[in-house]
């Protein structure tokens, strides 16, 4: 499967769990989600300690989600993508979007070996902007 594949397979995919989803409107994590869920898809935070962000509730981890979840966006370090990766799995999730900068070959191996689609090293925000708005 290639790349361009899954990423327009989970763009097409409707919710989204925002994992690391800062509180602070200047962090990158907060912006992808603001933008997100402006474009009509449903954004889920997760974050412990925190209980709202962008006006929905804050979960402390993927598994106190009430319901299915289709993409778990990560905004974690490298080091913690392998952790997030199994929470995925075991909340049955579809898809994984390492974000920017976070790349994890374990991470990656373990979400292909359970279905999942991975992109990796990647800004979700802007592929749907280039999606939406090519040539800009």
């Amino acid at each position: 499967m290639s790349s361009e594949e899954d990423v327009e397979a989970i763009l097409n995919m409707k919710t989204i769990a925002v994992v690391g989803c800062s509180p602070k409107p200047g962090r990158p994590s907060h912006g992808v989600a603001a933008y997100l869920k402006s474009a009509g898809y449903r954004v889920i935070p997760v974050h412990p300690g925190v209980s709202r962000v962008l006006g929905e509730t804050c979960y402390p981890s993927l598994k106190d989600i009430p319901g299915p979840v289709d993409v778990v966006d990560v905004f974690r370090r490298s080091e913690f993508a392998l952790d997030v990766v199994r929470e995925a799995v075991a909340v049955k999730a579809k898809a994984v979007w390492l974000q920017d900068g976070v790349e994890s070959a374990e991470a990656e191996e373990l979400a292909r070996r359970h279905g999942l689609r991975v992109v990796m090293n990647d800004c979700m925000m802007r592929r749907h902007a280039m999606r939406e708005h090519p040539g800009e």
